[in-house]
């Protein structure tokens, strides 16, 4: 038996979102505040049964933060079962509880927790008027937080993530219309106190390692305690006799020691001395403490171990963060093994968070062997490394879009042969796409490294700060990737950036071409008819998604950089090239042409000279502030990040008032104002286009003026 599906309204940061799950192995991924560890806590109170009964009762603060007004809502966490085990007793527990009845066994079963206004708020809200919105909001300021209960239900055939039988379920605000049927048969029915799920499966959840050492100080948290304790019951209780002997006979002996005695009779004195015979205690002793109790004797064990190759055992606070991460990992896995030796229904082993301060080789390698026989492992995650070595088709992705959470399945929709091909692209690097806000792919080396560079330089503002993951594709095979960007799969904005690859010198043939000449314009045909079906291929692939972009350059890469009117930065770099006196001086004419085919043809030299990805590393540390972007970089950029911040561009304004300042071009006068102009935008009484106006007068010629028709745009 494993979860199939999880649906949670209107709980925390999800409206409403559906996560599917397979057998085996699920990866959870989603940046920081996305909502994995509130997706866990959802889980958890329908299936751990470890969590105090309190935490049942939801509070104020659990409704999703997008409601207007919480009251008179409800939160509902659906799970849904599949391949339910066929033993009797877990099959009458579902058929009597949650189960969706469809034959003489069960295949399917729901399981939910509903958290809604007790029947008497549910009927005043049905006997409303229809439209009667005044009488709505006058009702629903009396309802409190203790006028809700929370419902376990089962056999449930509702789609909760769906807006209109939610609205059927539990009424329309806006119309003020609810339902006369106070519990829909949909619903299904609610689960009789006696019946528990809880009870009957192993379901074990592994935290987010934050304090390992306060964990195994903690006796409520240690894992360690908890396996002993475990253990306790199987301990022979005529072996356990010896222990207990022997811990008597120790606290006996110490007590009886001439110098404990001593103590004891010095206190008695003094306290007579010093209050009275009569307001002194009748009796004092000094007893060790040391019990004889076998759970209060586990409390007392100590976990040592040796990290290096050095004979030494210390402390568990003596380890490296990643050493006392590991031992705590084990020993939570140690106690699911322990509690699914008791279970035999079904068994959920749900980890948080599992890389934290281990060694990437570790974080792969544990992921790789936690493929448990009948177990649903079900992993919330940061690293690429594990993203790398998991089934995309079993990864559900957490979104924040303002104060919604959203779930993608990556591999919703798709064949074998595209799931395959994604799987094969997606290493440790690559596999960054899944994580980022938004993306823009490139083809080589030498996007990869100059863009991010570029863009710093130029905007002030790194790609990682627009939240834009660039992932180098290291082919021209971007149909592969960009498929994810989908209305079903990954509904994140994806930039491409490829080459159209157009000659940029004459291509046509000359009697008097050498062999070099002839094979260099054959080879710029092939490539300029190669650049023409991919640009193609690329525009159809960008209709069928409204989340994909395509941007070209006219030529080539190292080309286009040059000829955009970054010629300093090449002519930097040449010393880095080229050490013969003629061949510096050669390079230096060819690179300061304004003719298109010497200019490039040598900048596309010096980068076959040392190779593409080498060269760009040179040409990277010369990029400087007055760089300019390529136009087709630049709508790549704005189109994958949008729409750009007030705040974004605020900072790139003030990057570029830092540059002329320092540069002494900036007066008195045009600081003023530069500055009452930002402080006017922040506060919202300029808008874009009135900004631009104060820069294009402020900063004449500035690299960034292409920049703002993007901002006005977005």
């Amino acid at each position: 038996m494993h979860i199939s599906k999880l649906q949670l309204v209107n709980y925390r940061n999800f409206d409403r979102a559906t996560v599917h799950f397979a057998k085996g192995i699920n990866t959870i991924i989603g940046e920081n505040g996305s909502g994995k560890s509130n997706l866990f806590r959802a889980m958890r109170l329908l299936l751990d049964d470890t969590l105090i009964r309190a935490a049942l009762k939801l509070e104020e603060k659990d409704f999703h933060r997008g409601l207007k007004d919480w009251r008179g809502h409800w939160i509902v966490i659906s799970m849904e079962f599949d391949n339910v085990s066929q033993d009797e007793a877990i099959q009458a527990l579902f058929l009597h509880g949650t189960g969706n009845v469809s034959g003489p066994k069960i295949g399917k079963a729901t399981y939910n927790l509903v958290f809604r206004p007790k029947a008497a708020v549910r009927l005043k809200l049905s006997e409303l008027k229809l439209g009667d919105v005044a009488a709505l909001s006058d009702y629903r300021k009396t309802i409190t937080i203790a006028d809700y209960e929370t419902t376990f239900m089962g056999k449930s055939t509702a789609n909760f993530a769906d807006p209109a039988e939610y609205k059927a379920l539990v009424g329309d605000f806006e119309a003020v219309v609810f339902p006369k049927e106070l519990t829909s048969p949909k619903l299904g029915g609610q689960l009789p106190n006696l019946l528990s799920v809880k009870t009957e499966v192993c379901f074990t959840y592994i935290q987010a390692l934050r304090d390992v050492v306060a964990e195994f100080q903690n006796n409520r948290t240690n894992p360690l305690l908890a396996l002993l304790r475990s253990k306790s019951g199987d301990i022979n209780a005529a072996d356990f006799a010896k222990i207990t002997k022997l811990v008597r006979d120790l606290n006996t002996g110490i007590e009886a020691l001439p110098d404990v005695e001593g103590v004891k009779d010095d206190i008695r004195d003094t306290i007579v001395e010093a209050a009275g015979e009569t307001y002194s205690p009748r009796s004092l002793s000094i007893r060790s403490d040391l019990s004889d109790e076998a759970d209060r004797l586990f409390q007392s064990l100590k976990l040592f171990v040796g990290e290096s190759d050095e004979v030494y055992e210390g402390p568990i606070h003596e380890l490296s963060l990643g050493g006392a991460n590991l031992i705590f990992l084990t020993l939570k896995l140690l106690e699911f093994h322990y509690q699914k030796a008791k279970q035999s229904f079904a068994n959920f082993l749900v980890i948080e968070e599992p890389e934290a301060h281990i060694h990437t080789h570790i974080q792969k390698t544990l992921f790789d062997k936690l493929d448990y026989t009948d177990t649903q492992v079900i992993y919330s995650t940061h690293s690429t490394h594990i993203s790398e070595v998991s089934n995309v088709e079993r990864i559900n992705i957490l979104a924040r879009r303002g104060q919604v959470c959203e779930v993608f399945q990556p591999a919703a929709g798709l064949d074998p042969i595209e799931v395959r091909n994604i799987q094969r692209y997606l290493d440790a690097v690559r596999s960054n796409l899944l994580f980022a806000k938004s993306v823009l792919l490139v083809e080589g080396d030498a996007e990869e490294i100059v863009i991010p560079a570029l863009i710093k330089k130029v905007l002030g503002l790194s790609l990682d700060e627009l939240g834009i993951s660039l992932i180098n594709i290291r082919s021209t095979g971007f149909a592969n990737v960009a498929v994810l960007f989908h209305d079903l799969r990954i509904r994140k904005r994806c930039g491409i950036i490829t080459d159209r690859d157009a000659p940029f010198f004459d291509t046509k043939p000359a009697a008097s071409d050498t062999p070099a000449a002839k094979a260099s314009k054959e080879n710029a045909v092939a490539s300029a008819k190669s650049g023409a079906e991919r640009e193609t291929a690329l525009a159809a692939l960008v209709k069928t998604s409204g989340w994909l972009s395509a941007h070209f350059a006219p030529h080539t890469f190292e080309v286009d950089l040059l000829l955009a009117g970054n010629q300093d930065a090449f002519l930097r770099a040449l010393p880095k090239v080229y050490k013969d006196a003629a061949t510096l001086a050669a390079a230096s004419t060819d690179l300061k042409s304004n003719d298109a085919a010497q200019a490039g043809g040598r900048a596309l030299r010096m980068a076959n000279h040392l190779k593409k990805g080498w060269f760009a590393v040179l040409l990277a540390s010369e990029i400087d502030e007055r760089a300019i972007i390529p136009e087709y970089i630049l709508e790549a950029v704005f189109s994958a990040h949008r729409p750009i911040s007030k705040t974004s561009i605020c900072a790139v304004v003030e990057h570029r008032r830092a540059i002329d300042l320092a540069s002494g071009k900036l007066t008195e006068a045009t600081l003023d104002i530069i500055d009452g102009s930002l402080k006017q935008f922040k506060e919202g009484k300029i808008d874009i286009p009135t900004l631009h106006a104060m820069f294009l007068a402020c900063f004449p010629n500035d690299p960034v003026q292409a920049a703002f028709n993007y901002f006005s745009a977005a």
